[in-house]
């Protein structure tokens, strides 16, 4: 198997930013390249695109990893002061701003992370000493790419963000995806949340919405669903709405908590054992066991007249959630059907409903 490639991080594009700019304000001279000491202890040279004397850019290389920042061009801007003094932070065009309580950042201040403005403020001290400085950092296109990111679920507005804590991107989007999925859970434990939806997507999420109108605190899990029930428990949340497709939240009836097609699958055999418990016949255990997708076997249980099991079946991964949360949170589940209507849920789940929407 190929070797994954390591890319750099946006706070890492940041300060060799404005190390070389500071390098050119106080030398005269803008470096080619530039050394960034990451949090880990590895040295990046990074190549630096010279703007304006005490503005340089540096393109992000994600390597192999799917960001959409890759490719992008980082520039950060050095205003040294006459005087000694802190070095003050500014996001220009492309750079997010912070609404809501619970981040890293408090509201109105600027979406560039605590690592990267420590990793640059390291890097400035040793060329500028202690002078008061102002670094400014923007993102062409950055508002239009923050769409395709969590910034907007984060109350980000009008940019993207400035990260990295290790200044280094490995190639791993599962582990990136469970960040920034804990990062929203954070955000709403903060805030004093203590119930929540989880859903499995924007499809999911539409769906639920369209059914019972807006929700104050939802988050999408994709398929970590035992994952953030450990961590949404672990932060103080007890009571939990699941809702998504019965083709996927079927795997959770089986006690499978990661919904991905290459961690586990048994959606078929889990609707065979429910219809075989309703006193199906041989004949239509094997028709539905012989389906490929959970849509045939949803259409043969239709015709076969064993609509009944949906709601056993809901029940079924209810108990395995709550069996996850240790008993320590109430959680419901909702099945949605193919046309995104409401196709059965568990006994709690008009309860947990009520409590989710308050």
């Amino acid at each position: 198997m190929k070797k994954l490639r390591e890319g750099f991080s946006t706070g890492s594009c940041m300060t060799g930013g404005a190390a070389a700019a500071a390098l050119w304000l106080t030398t005269g001279h803008c470096p080619h390249v530039v050394e960034v000491e990451t949090p880990i202890g590895r040295t990046l040279y990074l190549d630096v695109i010279p703007k304006k004397k005490g503005t340089c850019g540096i393109i992000k290389d994600a390597g192999d990893d799917p960001d959409v920042t890759h490719g992008s061009e980082i520039i950060t801007s050095v205003e040294i002061l006459d005087h000694d003094g802190p070095i003050h932070f500014v996001g220009g065009p492309g750079i997010g701003r912070i609404t809501q309580e619970g981040l890293k950042i408090p509201p109105g201040d600027w979406a560039i992370n605590p690592v990267p403005r420590q990793m640059t403020e390291k890097a400035l001290r040793k060329i500028i000493g202690e002078k008061a400085c102002v670094v400014t950092v923007t993102i062409p296109g950055g508002e239009e790419l923050a769409k395709k990111t969590f910034n907007p679920r984060l109350g980000i507005v009008d940019g993207l963000s400035i990260l990295g804590t290790t200044g280094i991107v490995r190639p791993m989007s599962e582990e990136a995806m469970k960040d920034s999925l804990l990062a929203e859970l954070d955000m709403y434990a903060k805030q004093g949340f203590h119930e929540i939806l989880f859903v499995l997507g924007t499809t999911g999420e539409n769906a639920l919405k369209a059914a019972y109108g807006e929700f104050k605190c939802i988050l999408q899990v994709s398929n970590y669903i035992g994952f953030m029930i450990e961590e949404a428990v672990e932060r103080g949340f007890t009571t939990i709405l699941i809702g998504g497709f019965v083709g996927k939240l079927v795997k959770v009836a089986s006690g499978t908590m990661n919904t991905h097609s290459h961690v586990a699958d048994g959606r078929i055999e889990t609707i065979c054992t429910h219809v075989a418990l309703h006193g199906a016949p041989v004949e239509v255990v094997r028709k539905i066991y012989d389906c490929i997708t959970t849509k045939a076997a949803m259409k043969v249980v239709e015709e076969e007249g064993y609509g009944a099991i949906w709601p056993n079946i809901a029940e079924k991964a209810s108990r395995y959630c709550m069996k996850t949360a240790h008993e320590m949170a109430e959680v419901g589940i909702i099945f949605l059907d193919g046309n995104n209507e409401i196709l059965a849920q568990s006994k709690n789940a008009d309860s947990v409903l009520t409590k989710v929407k308050k």
